[in-house]
């Protein structure tokens, strides 16, 4: 049998399909083997007693660089990534928002040797600028991200502009990740609790309402079926808003449903006593366990297509830096979402193999990542997550990489953890921490429109 580069022996390859022992080859950045027979090798790896998984694919990434890099950075960011088992991210940054393809030029030059994993980049959508989205898809863009209500600077799709922008990639073959919120409603909510001059974490949920995140979604999703288009609805925060959704998929729309562990594991309440370490938009909204166990059952079943993180961070002392009005949305989640994934499935609520499907394989395929990535078959690059599925931690503030340097799950207990991981092939972090020896080795990986 050919020589590989590297061999990672007698873990348990963990698919969406099933899992056995196997030993996987790696050969020039790419899986060349996985099976029984062990080739030789450069460099060999014990796997025994480990999961081997696909590198996780986060698709819903904020590392506002360039930008506020004093809030997060790619090489901070990326090495929350790489220490958590995530590979490749799409990110996009509201303070410096890609609106053009000169524009991603700009970034792309500007990221250079800045990234620790690979990574894709999108664009904003902008309301009456629908006549650039041929020209940015064309050149690589991962997506194309929508607002239906005007938040972090960048303004809102009403229905016309929405339907314009999703006529406009329908036509080039385009995919959307749209932000739903009702404008009128959380303007109208907003106007009224700044009248009343509350400055209480509690306005939160009552501003960014659970019927302005429904009324988007719903027109969202018919529009999505009416066009033709593709698209994602993001951060899907409540069973009833996966309920529009399906039943617009099921009536034919090309739509998927994103799901965020905030939204399953953080309650409602928490921004009576946390404040502004739970202001991101749509809010939290689990009141009980039985809503997160409903939550869960869409992700197995599929109604949830995927999970990312939205990681969209700040310091404590930026979120503490006025009140909740004045203070940045956003929570990080790039060091904790694959522990917490690993630990649902430790816990009953996934299995493994869900979890490569819904941070790997479904992701991969919703952004036209596949199947280079998100896939731990022979071919596709050489993305790997081995993980201790027996270990067990305390998720800690101090541990944290990302430049927020604190998590809402501070205090949480976890099982399971990625103990190395790879980067086509190349070491990129072992045991919680970046590996020096393939530092910032990312590249840019286009959208499928810019193959």
């Amino acid at each position: 049998m050919t020589d590989m580069d590297l061999l990672v022996a007698g873990g348990t390859v963990v698919t969406p399909l099933g899992r056995r022992r196997a030993n996987v080859g790696v050969r020039d950045g790419r899986i060349g083997y996985v099976g029984q027979d062990r080739p030789s090798a450069a460099d060999s790896v014990d796997a025994t007693g480990l999961l081997v998984l696909p590198g996780g694919v986060d698709t819903h990434v904020h590392l506002m660089d360039p930008g506020s890099t004093d809030r997060e950075d790619f090489p901070a960011g990326t090495s929350a990534a790489a220490a958590a088992g995530v590979t490749t991210i799409l990110e996009h940054s509201h303070g410096t928002p890609v609106r053009t393809s000169g524009d991603l030029r700009d970034k792309r030059a500007y990221l250079r040797g800045r990234s620790h994993v690979d990574y894709g980049l999108a664009a904003h959508a902008w309301p009456g600028r629908a006549a650039d989205v041929p020209g940015l898809w064309a050149d690589g863009v991962a997506f194309f991200k929508v607002f239906t209500a005007s938040t972090h600077g960048v303004p809102g799709h009403g229905a016309g502009a929405l339907k314009e922008h999703l006529t406009r990639t329908a036509l080039c073959g385009g995919v959307s990740l749209l932000h739903c919120e009702d404008e009128s409603l959380v303007d109208t909510a907003e106007k009224l609790l700044r009248a009343e001059g509350r400055t209480d974490g509690g306005l939160l949920p009552e501003w960014r309402g659970r019927d302005a995140e429904l009324v988007a979604a719903a027109v969202a999703a018919l529009l999505v079926r009416r066009t033709g288009a593709r698209a994602t609805i993001a951060h899907v925060s409540h069973p009833e808003v996966a309920e529009y959704v399906a039943r617009e998929r099921a009536a034919g729309a090309r739509l998927a449903a994103e799901g965020c562990p905030q939204y399953f594991l953080l309650r409602e309440n928490e921004v009576l006593e946390e404040g502004a370490l739970r202001k991101f938009t749509p809010p939290a909204r689990m009141r009980g366990d039985d809503e997160e166990q409903e939550m869960w059952a869409l992700l197995r079943r599929g109604t949830l297509t995927h999970m990312s993180t939205d990681h969209a961070p700040s310091t404590l002392r930026q979120k503490r830096a006025g009140d909740i009005w004045d203070v940045p949305f956003g929570l990080p989640g790039l060091d904790t979402t694959m522990s917490l994934l690993l630990d649902a499935a430790a816990r009953g609520h996934l299995a493994y193999e869900d979890v490569t499907r819904v941070y790997s394989e479904a992701p991969a395929r919703m952004y036209g990542l596949w199947p280079r990535k998100g896939r731990l078959a022979a071919g596709a690059d050489a993305d790997l997550a081995l993980v201790d599925p027996d270990a067990e931690r305390t998720l800690r503030d101090e541990d944290m990489l990302s430049k927020a340097g604190w998590t809402p799950f501070h205090g949480r207990r976890v099982r399971g953890r990625v103990v190395r991981t790879y980067l086509r092939g190349r070491l990129i972090a072992e045991q919680g921490k970046p590996s020096g020896g393939a530092e910032r080795a990312g590249e840019f990986v286009p959208g499928a429109g810019g193959r």
